[in-house]
Order: C-alpha cells, then structure tokens, then sequence
C-alpha cells in the first residue's frame, strides 16, 4: 500500500436503494466495534455535518443520509439481524433508535448479494430482526436461478419506472419505541389545545387533522416547508406529544414524527403530509404508512370521519401523500376489531453500486478525535 492509499481506510460497501430512500449497507464486521469510533466513521461516509455533504456519500436531505448495517442472526428462527442509522446532513447524529422500513427492503437483497443468506428457490423469505426496536419480519424477494431480480413490474410513488416487488410482512410492530399501540392510553387526547391521536405501531406518530391547524393537508411540500409559523406549531404540539408519549424531552430525537391528514382527493383512504419530523417527506415512510393506516381502523381516533375504508376483517389502506399513494394491508382480529394482528405492504429495492467508501485513517483509528 503507497502512502497516499494508507491515509485512507477503505470499507466494502453495497450502496442501495431501499424504497424512497438509499444509502450504504455494511457488514457489521467490517465497521468498528466500538460504538463512537463507528458513528465517527459513519458520519465521514456520509459527508456529515454539511447542508451539502459534499465530501460524502449522503445526498442533501434526510431521505438520502440512511444507512444499513447487517449480520446473521443468533437468534433462534431469525436470519438475519438490521440495524438502521438515520444521520442528518447537518447535523453531527448518528440516530439508532427509529425503525425504517423503506431501508428494510434492501436488507434481504444485500444479504443475498454478500453471501449472508442463500437463495431458496424462485423466490427467497428472510426473517429479519430490526435491532432498534427488537421488531421482526419475513421479507420475500424474487431470486430466479439463484440471484436477486431486480427488474419486474412493481411500481411504488416516489420511485421511477418499475422493478421485482418486495413483500414485507411485519409480525410484530405495536409499540415499537413506545409504551404500546396507544401510550398515552387513548385513541385520542386533546394535547396544547389540538386533537391527536398519538400512536405507535412501527413508527411513533403524532396524527392531526390538518383542518385543526388551519391548514387543508393538500398543500404542496415546498409550500409546507416554507410554512414557518405551521413548523413552529407543529414542533411545540410534537414536544408535548413527546412527554406525553412517555418519550420525554424529544427536541433532539427523530420521532415522533408528525402526520397531517385530510379528506382523500384521489380515490384513496386518507391523505397525509408527513414530517420527519421537521421537514415535509415527499411521500411518506413505510412504517408510518402502516402506523396512519392502523388509525384509520381504530375506532374514535382523529382519522374518523375522514378516513374511507372497506368492509372486512383484511383491509387494504390507501394512504395518500405528496407524490402518489402507498397502500398497507392490515388485517384485524375477528374477536377484537381494534386489534391489528398483521401489517404487509410492497416495496422495491436496487443495488446501484458495489466497492469500497473511503475514510480517513485518523476518523477510523481516532473516533474520539475526529
């Protein structure tokens, strides 16, 4: 190795596609061990904290400054173990304690592509245990003659063209970061003047009606982001919601996140303008898809009234958002309505590049430091 070579410290990477987000998947044994070292490393690949990210991996907004870290499972009926990053393009954070379920979808291909997991067949069923929230699911992918397919006739908004669909079966997503579905205890509590529901069921939620704010919630993204006082509204009732939620002072974390929701324009069950939480996603997250949709069917929540949703103990919950739909399958126990014992939805995922990310040798061997 020259010496321009050992300044720097190469790491094998898959960067994926994952859903509406992308990032770097690693190994976990081809970071370091120690947990700060590994966030200063993480923060090097992707270019943080910087607006820009311009000497990273990262692409200038949340969405884009995820990261995924796998390794085989030893838990017993698990295959493999994920844990997701949520870094901030500037910010110095490396958050480990939401799930993200856009970013889950790339989990079976890169395990597949690493060698971490064998094909099974033409199709292919992982169960992957999330380590932020200890939640479990089986993850189908299509692997015709042995190798992952990523061309097919699944489209999901916010994506372009079309690609082999991925199913995500969730089996256990209640209270994923919270106490339970409903941590404050009830479907709906009146929080700094505002009817909410605040509700966990793979993401932790601050649902609201957009009407309560003084707002349609068919605003475009730019215009919501450019809503200075709605923000400023929002982040004093998700602070509140925050204590409430028993998450207690979440001025620096990532959830909950905030949820606007009106009438459906399009056919769908529900339209929503999501925050995550302090800018408007363009769509909205898998699991925040599933935790809306899980609102729409529980009877007294904000959602009554507003939601359209079909007959039948298996619903299918269209979920509407700035750039198209995303629709969860939710079915509900015969004996207990109110009670949602399985979430599935369709996903898409791509390898966009295999190689090596390059840090510096001082952030690897002095995390502390860097």
């Amino acid at each position: 190795m020259n010496r321009m070579q050992a300044m720097q410290t190469p790491i094998p990477t898959l960067f994926m596609r994952g859903g509406t987000s992308r990032g770097p998947f690693f190994l976990e044994s081809d970071l370091p061990a120690d947990q700060a070292t590994r966030d200063h490393v993480l923060l090097a690949v992707m270019g943080s904290p910087d607006r820009r990210q311009i000497d990273g991996l990262g692409g200038a907004h949340p969405l884009t400054s995820k990261v995924g870290i796998v390794r085989k499972s030893a838990v017993p009926g698990v295959d493999l173990d994920f844990l997701f990053a949520q870094l901030q393009p500037d910010q110095d954070t490396v958050d480990t304690t939401p799930n993200c379920g856009n970013m889950l979808a790339a989990v079976a291909p890169f395990a597949l592509e690493t060698g971490l997991a064998q094909a099974q067949g033409d199709t292919t069923t992982l169960r992957v245990l999330t380590l932020n929230t200890d939640m479990q699911c089986d993850i189908t992918v299509h692997t015709p003659g042995g190798q992952v397919a990523y061309d097919g006739d699944a489209r999901i908004d916010g994506v372009p063209g079309t690609s082999a669909p991925i199913k995500i079966n969730f089996l256990d997503t209640a209270g994923s970061v919270c106490s339970g579905l409903l941590p404050t205890g009830k479907v709906k509590d009146v929080i700094d003047g505002v009817e909410v529901t605040c509700i966990d069921n793979g993401m932790p939620l601050v649902i609201l009606r957009a009407a309560d704010v003084g707002r349609t919630g068919y605003e475009s993204v730019a215009e919501l982001n450019a809503d200075t006082e709605l923000k400023a509204r929002i982040e004093r009732l998700r602070l509140a919601c925050g204590q409430a939620m028993g998450l207690g002072d979440v001025s620096a974390k990532n959830y909950p996140k905030m949820t606007l929701i009106a009438p459906a324009r399009h056919g769908g069950s529900l339209a929503t303008r999501s925050f995550i939480p302090h800018v408007c996603h363009d769509a909205i997250g898998v699991l925040a898809a599933v935790t809306v949709a899980t609102a729409c069917v529980l009877k007294g929540s904000v959602a009554e009234g507003l939601a359209v949703v079909p007959a039948g103990s298996v619903k299918s919950v269209s979920v509407e958002h700035p750039t198209g739909e995303f629709s969860v399958e939710l079915e509900l126990d015969p004996a207990d309505p109110q009670n949602v014992i399985r979430a599935a939805l369709l996903r898409t995922a791509r390898l966009i590049m295999r190689g090596e990310v390059m840090v510096p040798t001082s952030v690897w061997n002095k995390g502390d430091k860097a």
